[in-house]
C-alpha cells in the first residue's frame, strides 16, 4: 500500500481533491489530502509542508507527493522531512532556488502563454469558470467556487528557500485542456527547469481531479 499526499495548490479546501483520493482508496491504498492553513498572513512555505507531514504522520510507509498547480512551490519541502519515494506535480508551478512565486509569472513567461491561450480560445480573461472549471459539470464548477478560500500573500512573496530541487524521482504529469498552464509552455518550463523530466500528458483542464479522476489516479499508479 501507497500513501498519496495530495497537496493543494492556492486559495483552495481539500474538497475538490475528493474525487482523486476515492479513486486511489478504491484501488487499496491511502490517500491524504493535506489541508493548507492558506488563509494565514503567518504560515510559510514550510508551515504549509509542516502541515502536510501532520497530515500523512511521521511514518507513512511508502510515501508519494502529489502537487497541484501552487502545491509544487511547498511539495518539495516535504522531502526534506520524510522520506519520499516519489514527487508528482500535476499541472504545477516549477520554483527556482530563491525566487518566490509571486515573480514565478513572469519569470517563466506563463503570463504571455495564457494570453495567447485565451486569444485562440476566445475566452475572456476574467472568465474564471472558463479558465479553471471549462471541463466539468456545472453543478461541480459551482461547488467548486463554494469551496474557494482567501490566499495570504506570503507564501507567494517568500523566495523558495531551497538551494536545488529534491534528489527524489519527479514526474510531471501535463493536463491536455488547460487553459492556465497550456501544454507548450510546460514543456519549455520542464526543460529550463526540470531537465530530464518528459511530461506525461493527461486527460483535463487546470483540476483533472475533478473532471478525469479515474484517469489521473491511473497515471499515479502507473
Amino acid at each position: 500500500m501507497t500513501t498519496f499526499a495530495l497537496v493543494p495548490g492556492a486559495g483552495s479546501d481539500t474538497w475538490y481533491l475528493g474525487p482523486l483520493a476515492t479513486e486511489l482508496t478504491r484501488r487499496g491504498h491511502r490517500a491524504v489530502p493535506a489541508e493548507l492553513p492558506c488563509d494565514d498572513d503567518t504560515a510559510t512555505l514550510e508551515t504549509y509542508a509542516d502541515a502536510v507531514v501532520a497530515a500523512v504522520g511521521s511514518d507513512p510507509g511508502d510515501l508519494v507527493v502529489v502537487a497541484h498547480s501552487f502545491g509544487g512551490f511547498s511539495a518539495p519541502l516535504v522531502c526534506d522531512r520524510l522520506a519520499v519515494r516519489e514527487l508528482v506535480l500535476v499541472t504545477a508551478m516549477v520554483p527556482a532556488p530563491g525566487e518566490s512565486a509571486s515573480d514565478w509569472w513572469e519569470a517563466t513567461g506563463q503570463g504571455a502563454a495564457r494570453a495567447a491561450q485565451d486569444a485562440r480560445d476566445g475566452r475572456d480573461p476574467d472568465d474564471v469558470v472558463a479558465l479553471f472549471y471549462h471541463d466539468v459539470d456545472e453543478p461541480v464548477a459551482d461547488e467548486a467556487l463554494r469551496h474557494e478560500r482567501a490566499q495570504s500573500a506570503t507564501p507567494f512573496d517568500q523566495p523558495w528557500p531551497r538551494d536545488a530541487w529534491p534528489d527524489v524521482r519527479t514526474r510531471y504529469l501535463l493536463c491536455r485542456e488547460d487553459k492556465l498552464f497550456p501544454a507548450a509552455f510546460v514543456r519549455t518550463m520542464l526543460a529550463r527547469r526540470l531537465r530530464g523530466v518528459v511530461p506525461e500528458v493527461v486527460p483535463g483542464g487546470h483540476h483533472p481531479m475533478l473532471s478525469h479522476p479515474v484517469e489521473l489516479a491511473a497515471a499515479l499508479l502507473r
